[in-house]
């Protein structure tokens, strides 16, 4: 495992407990083991429209609620709005991964976040996207700030996850733990983009449900 340690956590503006926003258990199960170690009160909200087709959303969603199981961590299940997320991202079918259709996506869920938290009595929310090396942070965090802004009392955590080992220890984690190996962001345009750039170098189309971190490990 990692030799870093990890810093010791705590929310900022004194915030007593959070409402963690997770796109899956791999890029969801650092950050969650961290909130743990720190004592931090968290509770995991799935909303997550964007992810197609529906095998790929249930596989994701079926292996985060397991490891929040496992740790005692409350979920939250919510809603698998799509018609709502692809009427938002019309007009953008063919915008690039990290363009605008990705900022609507970010704005849509942790507009979603927000309004459970404010609800809910959460003062603040957070997000795991932001430990991909494939995501922009900066781009993750305007979105995490311009959803908390409406609501007085109500701040977004923009802590870096990749510092300290936190990219590593995704890794790790996802492996011990045999998580779902998703091979594109989520979103139909992602998956047809992805295929797209597979073809073009030669390689297979995306196969849903047949990868997991750990399995080509030897011994």
């Amino acid at each position: 495992m990692s030799s870093a340690v990890r810093e010791k956590l705590e929310l900022p503006n004194g915030g007593h407990k959070l409402l963690m926003h997770s796109c899956c258990a791999p890029c969801s199960g650092e950050v969650m083991e961290a909130f743990l170690e720190s004592g931090i009160d968290y509770t995991v909200f799935f909303y997550n429209p964007n992810i197609h087709p529906v095998k790929e959303y249930l596989l994701r969603k079926e292996e985060n609620i397991r490891f929040a199981e496992k740790h005692g961590v409350p979920f939250i299940d919510a809603d698998y709005d799509t018609d709502n997320w692809f009427a938002r991202a019309k007009g953008m079918e063919n915008e690039p991964e990290r363009g605008i259709r990705c900022t609507m996506c970010f704005d849509m869920r942790f507009e979603r976040t927000a309004l459970y938290a404010h609800e809910h009595g959460f003062p603040v929310i957070t997000s795991s996207l932001g430990i991909s090396r494939w995501k922009n942070m900066a781009q993750i965090n305007d979105c995490g700030h311009r959803a908390a802004a409406p609501y007085d009392g109500l701040a977004y955590w923009d802590y870096n996850w990749r510092k300290g080992g936190g990219s590593q220890r995704m890794i790790e984690i996802s492996k011990r733990e045999n998580f779902y190996q998703q091979e594109y962001c989520g979103c139909v345009y992602s998956l047809r983009d992805t295929n797209r750039h597979r073809r073009a170098q030669g390689r297979d189309r995306i196969h849903i449900g047949v990868k997991f971190y750990g399995d080509d490990d030897a011994g």
